[in-house]
């Protein structure tokens, strides 16, 4: 009886190890359909997820799974990707419009599988088709595996804010036209965090985002710019900030006055509640760096309000932060990110690939399409672009994964350059055309082979006098920054500044304005992965591309087989996108 109640107990601990080392199963349903908001004195229907602006927080633990069943009750195909999720082997439940999959077609479903792996921190996720992630997105919080803490003092309380996007105009009808006819893509109405605009903008004074404090506790602020074109600058007033972890991983503690954070990342960032009983504003404006003669950019000042508990008279006004960087403050932004290191520690260790054997040097630029007799609403009469290498991406009718997978033919091609078509001073002003303002467009893919080490250096350019900042985000990963700078990168003098001990590892990366960022990481992944800016505008005029990692010779280190209710190509054909011809107005669209 003793030899059996030990062999019961050991089963018992095995299958709790097992339990650990898989993690909790969730499952969530998203229905997504139009709703009317009410914002800036005015009234219109959006695309949300469950009713909410922004949508449901998945809360999870490390390691876990989670099952999302996406009911798509709205008018338009989308897809859904979970922003910094690795997915390890399973790029079907990735979410890309037609890199992973085709869109959920109203009317229908499809069951999104997500595989936590290593993240820890904040993530988020968000329509990946069109423009429709202005509205469709929400947060994902990611706790330490049960039993486990943080590498900081448990906060007393924690509070998600994402910020926004807010357009006055149909924004589906006017994205449309203004890539059928070549123009500038809108800018935003206002900033919005957790959907509101804030105290300074007309008809928002009693909506304002506020989150109570206790006097002398500490609170983590799970911060997400969701914002579709915009860098953005946050403080709250009279408040430091310590920043403690950015796109699903550890830093070393980060304290400042200020944070600039990109559409796509995320941060963590601990507050303590140390000053007089009040109200403080949490204020987020622009960062701009492009043309500094474009003055039409969102200048809005969106504020949340940090309001102390206890007994005191409250102000008119909450108090406003001084220290919040002006709009096109380049070196306030460049310091705050030139800051961040991993943790680097026996926990959470950094481990830098050291042996690249792939290297590769792209140029983001903004081009031009050229349209017969100049007829488009762009530069010189041709239509807006963006490339990586001079390659403006286009996406194909049957996606990448699918095309990979079933070894199809005529959907892409794997001639992605590992080189810019030319050399020239890309950063200079004015500079000649020589044919490099216009993109040559393709639908093309880089391959890698299974476990390579990738090193690439991303170089901003001053093509057409349009540099500025460009997020680059990578599906399916995250990697190491080892550094960045101004100007032409220099592969004999800047190589020797990698940071090589402790750089900071996330998956999207600042290619700063007239300059250039290098990162490493190992193709240990297999699958379909896209890469592209996150900038929408510059998403769908093509600065994007594809990377395929081969398998790797085992079931454990290939590519999952597909589930059975991918959603079908062909199943569009009825129905719009965004992007589709439409009617001009709500009621027509709906009618189709």
């Amino acid at each position: 009886m003793d030899v059996f109640l030990k062999l019961l107990l050991l089963a018992c601990l095995s299958c709790w190890f097992f339990c650990m080392a898989r993690g909790a199963v969730h499952y969530y349903d998203f229905v997504v359909k139009e709703k009317n908001f009410t914002k800036l004195c005015e009234t219109k229907p959006i695309l949300v997820v469950n009713e909410s602006f922004p949508g449901p927080i998945i809360r999870v633990h490390k390691g876990d799974t989670f099952f999302v069943n996406v009911h798509n009750q709205g008018y338009y195909g989308l897809t859904i990707h979970w922003h910094g999720v690795k997915q390890p082997r399973n790029p079907w439940s990735d979410g890309p419009e037609y890199i992973t999959q085709c869109p959920i077609m109203p009317g229908s479903n499809f069951t999104y599988e997500v595989n936590l792996s290593n993240e820890e921190g904040t993530l988020w996720w968000h329509a990946h088709s069109d423009w429709t992630r202005a509205t469709v997105h929400g947060a994902i919080v990611i706790y330490p595996i049960e039993g486990t803490s943080p590498p900081y003092p448990e906060p007393d309380g924690e509070e998600v804010l994402v910020i926004g996007s807010w357009y006055l105009d149909d924004l589906p009808v006017i994205v449309k036209e203004d890539l059928e006819s070549g123009a500038d893509t809108p800018q935003s109405d206002s900033h919005v965090i957790n959907g509101e605009p804030g105290d300074l903008l007309p008809c928002s004074q009693g909506s304002t985002h506020r989150f109570v404090v206790d006097h002398g506790k500490t609170y983590l602020l799970q911060i997400i710019n969701a914002a579709m074109n915009a860098d953005l600058f946050l403080a709250i007033a009279n408040h430091t900030l310590t920043v403690v972890g950015t796109d699903g991983n550890y830093v070393k503690p980060v304290i400042t006055d200020y944070l600039e954070i990109s559409p796509g990342q995320t941060m963590n960032v601990l507050v303590t509640a140390n000053q007089s009983l009040g109200h403080y504003y949490l204020a987020v404006r622009q960062f701009y760096s492009d043309k500094m003669q474009f003055t039409e950019y969102d200048k809005v000042n969106a504020t949340a309000i940090l309001m102390y508990s206890g007994n005191y008279t409250a102000p008119d006004n909450p108090v406003f932060p001084s220290n919040l960087p002006v709009y096109v403050d380049i070196q306030a932004a460049d310091t705050f990110l030139s800051r961040l290191r991993s943790l680097a520690s026996e926990e959470h260790p950094v481990e830098v690939p050291l042996n690249p054997t792939t290297r590769m040097f792209i140029t983001a630029s903004m081009n031009e399409i050229q349209c017969p007799n100049a007829s488009c609403e762009g530069i010189d009469g041709n239509k807006m672009a963006s490339s990586l290498n001079n390659i403006s991406f286009v996406n194909p009718t049957t996606d990448v994964l699918q095309a990979y997978y079933k070894n199809m033919t005529a959907v892409y091609t794997t001639n992605f350059p590992d080189w810019p078509p030319t050399f020239y001073d890309f950063t200079a002003l004015d500079l000649p055309p020589f044919n490099r303002t216009l993109a040559v467009q393709g639908t093309r893919v880089k391959v890698l082979e299974y476990n390579e080490e990738v090193e690439i250096t991303f170089q901003g350019t001053e093509v057409l006098n349009a540099s500025e900042n460009h997020p680059m985000h990578m599906h399916g990963y995250s990697f190491f920054v080892l550094g960045s700078g101004s100007g032409n990168f220099d592969e004999e003098t800047d190589s020797k500044t990698y940071n090589l001990i402790d750089p900071v590892e996330v998956n999207t990366v600042i290619i700063p304005k007239n300059g250039w960022a290098t990162i490493r990481f190992k193709a240990s992944n297999p699958g379909v992965w896209f890469w592209h800016c996150h900038f929408d505008r510059h998403l769908s005029w093509g600065m994007n591309t594809v990377m395929i990692v081969k398998d790797g010779g085992t079931p454990e280190t290939s590519i999952r087989p597909p589930p059975p209710n991918m959603p079908s190509c062909e199943a569009e054909l009825p129905f719009v996108t965004w992007i589709e011809e439409f009617g001009d107005s709500n009621a027509q669209v709906h009618k189709k």
